[in-house]
């Protein structure tokens, strides 16, 4: 699902841009596509997600990665992204009651660690 988020909708009042732990009941079918999580452990605290509100996906290439694909081949990338490029963004509200932004970068970490990382992007207001 693609959605277009405009912050008068909710207002950031924390950016955070933190890793995090994720939780899923059944572990997604496509590990770099993943669906939204039904939980994440952040500074050693659990949140469940109670609802996803939307979710969106980046799949600009940025620094080196804009400049080493043909036009035509960048043109298909930015629409369903590419090895280790792309982000895919969930809103979700948790069992606590706060709304947050969360990520999933499909960058790998180094070769001895090729899967991508999650992040808590930032906490919006109600």
């Amino acid at each position: 699902m693609t959605c277009k988020i405009t912050m008068s909708e909710s207002r950031a009042i924390h950016f955070l841009d933190q890793p995090i732990e994720v939780l899923f009941d059944s572990p997604p079918a496509r590990e770099k596509t993943p669906d939204c999580p039904n939980g994440f452990i952040w500074e050693g605290k659990t949140y469940r997600v109670i609802e996803m509100l939307s979710s969106w996906s980046d799949f600009k290439r940025r620094g080196k990665m804009a400049r080493n694909m043909q036009p035509a081949h960048a043109e298909v990338a930015s629409t369903r992204g590419s090895l280790n490029v792309g982000r895919f963004f969930f809103r979700v509200r948790v069992d606590a009651g706060q709304t947050f932004d969360l990520y999933y970068d499909r960058a790998m970490k180094n070769l001895d660690n090729r899967k991508g990382q999650w992040f808590v992007y930032r906490e919006l207001s109600a």
